[in-house]
């Protein structure tokens, strides 16, 4: 049998075992000419084991209009996350920090992400990690910034709830 063509290759990411036809996903297919229920049912039926977490899937679209779909490991922002459970990262990230992972944390989130970054070893795969934490606003226990940051003089008064004017 002759191996299909792949026509489309469409990367979404979804609530775990909730996907439905609204949008992102129903357009997304739409466009490209896939069964956007077949799709639905299948992808909730492979990741209902991970409810409400966010999951990136890569579908590859082929001539007939079938497809097939790979889902990967949820974003690292995502993971660091529900392990320190926060809402959201720091708006100022350098200056208001929003919590603290241990060595141990980073070791386990790392050890999910493994098979989706482009580390070799473990360490690598920490240090990755470790630069997502930080561009939230979140310290590593034991780790020093490699260097501080001075904010302008515009950024401080902003963040002291003051204007330039009034100093």
């Amino acid at each position: 049998m002759a191996e299909k063509k792949a026509t489309g290759f469409i990367k979404l990411q979804i609530p775990a075992g909730a996907a439905n036809p609204a949008p992102p996903v129903g357009p997304a297919l739409g466009a490209q000419g896939v069964n956007i229920m077949q799709f639905c049912q299948a992808f909730n039926a492979e990741t209902q084991d991970k409810a409400g977490t966010i999951i990136p899937v890569e579908i590859t679209v082929y001539e007939d209009k079938t497809f097939s779909f790979v889902t990967k490991t949820p974003p690292a922002a995502v993971l660091i996350k529900e392990k320190l459970g926060i809402q959201s990262g720091s708006g100022v990230p350098q200056l208001q920090k929003v919590g603290t992972l241990t060595e141990d944390q980073l070791r386990e989130i790392a050890e999910v992400k493994m098979p989706d970054l482009n580390a070799n070893t473990i360490e690598a795969a920490m240090e990755i990690i470790a630069g997502t934490a930080r561009s939230m606003g979140v310290s590593i226990e034991g780790r020093a910034p490699k260097k501080t940051y001075v904010p302008s003089k515009k950024l401080a008064a902003m963040l002291a709830g003051r204007t330039l004017d009034e100093e």
